[in-house]
Formats: structure tokens, sequence, C-alpha cells
């Protein structure tokens, strides 16, 4: 048998390596069921509020962990997502250091901001919404996120991402500090991504 050309070789080992990096475009969902991981390099919730009626004041944690499933062929998945509230950043020190302070996050006593998704609703093979609960401040309410522009790739294992983003009011976790000079409605959007093991 006569050795493989390394030109050929190498036309061949491109090939294969084109193949695999194109397969996940042509799939439309993940196959039935996969557990990931968050990617916490790539994972950012931010949040907005409108301050003394006339600015928004934005703010994000860099701090995010937790584990999502997904289950394409049933259209379903669950997430656990757990924020650390010390990790708040809205690019004033001062603000941050009150922020993490008693009577806004309070982050001694409520050291993490945790979110349950219990259900995920899928259209067109894809999950678009999630519905589960947020805990805050020792607080559970329910909420659910809206999600958009969800993909995935192998880069170089399966990883996929989304754009997340909910609404509520922070009174109803009991978060009434400077009423008035700060809004009640709270805008949260999550760059997310996730990773197989």
């Amino acid at each position: 048998m006569k050795p493989m050309r390394p030109m050929k070789h190498w036309r061949k080992l491109l090939f294969a390596t084109a193949f695999v990096l194109a397969l996940p475009a042509a799939m439309p969902a993940v196959a039935a069921p996969l557990e990931f991981d968050i990617d916490p390099g790539h994972t950012f919730p931010v949040f907005e509020v409108r301050h003394l009626g006339i600015a928004t004041q934005r703010g994000r944690f860099n701090r995010t962990s937790g584990k999502v499933i997904l289950d394409g062929e049933a259209g379903n998945g669950s997430a656990e997502i757990r924020i650390e509230a010390a990790s708040i950043s809205t690019g004033n020190e001062d603000l941050d250091r009150l922020l993490r302070g008693p009577g806004y996050f309070a982050v001694a006593e409520h050291p993490l901001i945790t979110y349950t998704g219990r259900g995920m609703r899928f259209e067109g093979g894809k999950p678009v919404l999630v519905e589960g609960e947020l805990r805050f401040l020792g607080v559970t309410r329910p909420l659910a996120l809206s999600m958009s522009g969800y993909g995935c790739i192998r880069f170089p294992q399966l990883r996929c991402g989304a754009d997340l983003s909910a609404r509520f009011r922070r009174s109803d976790f009991g978060l009434n500090a400077v009423a008035g000079f700060v809004g009640d409605e709270i805008v949260m959007l999550i760059q997310a991504e996730i990773i197989r093991p």
C-alpha cells in the first residue's frame, strides 16, 4: 500500500475539520437531553433602573455559575443559575460599596442571587422562554426569562448561547431604598453561553 501524500493528507484533514465546525449550523436544536455548564467568562447578568427620572443606571455582575439541561427532542429544559451579589460593578466604586451594604444587596447576609428555571418553551426546535423563580434578598418570586438569538457551535466542544431578558419590581423583593429617586422597575439582560463539560 502506497503512503499517503502529505498534501492529500492535509486536504483530508482540513475537510474533516470544516465538516465538524459546520455541523452545528445544520442542527436546529440540541439532541436530548444534554447537560451544560454556564461559561463564567461569557455570561454576565446586567440590570437597568431609572435614576432620578432623567437617566438609566446600569450595572452588571461579574461572577455567575450554574448548570443548564436542554432536551431538544422533548422541547423542554431546566436551569440552575447562581450570581455572586458581591461581584456587582456599576463603574462607580463608591456606588458599588453602597449597593453591597445593608438596605441594598446586603451581600454579607445574601451572598447569592439564584434563578431556578423549571421549564422551557421551544418554538421551531429552539428555546424561546424559561419559566422559573428568582431568589433575591431571601425572597422568591416567579419570573419568566425571554430568550432570543439562540444558537450552537462546536468550539471545540459543544457550546450554545442566547440573550435573555426579564422585567420585575425591586419592591417585590423588599428592596425599597431611595424610592422616588431610583425607579422600581428593573430590566434584567443576560448574555449567556453554556458549554458541555
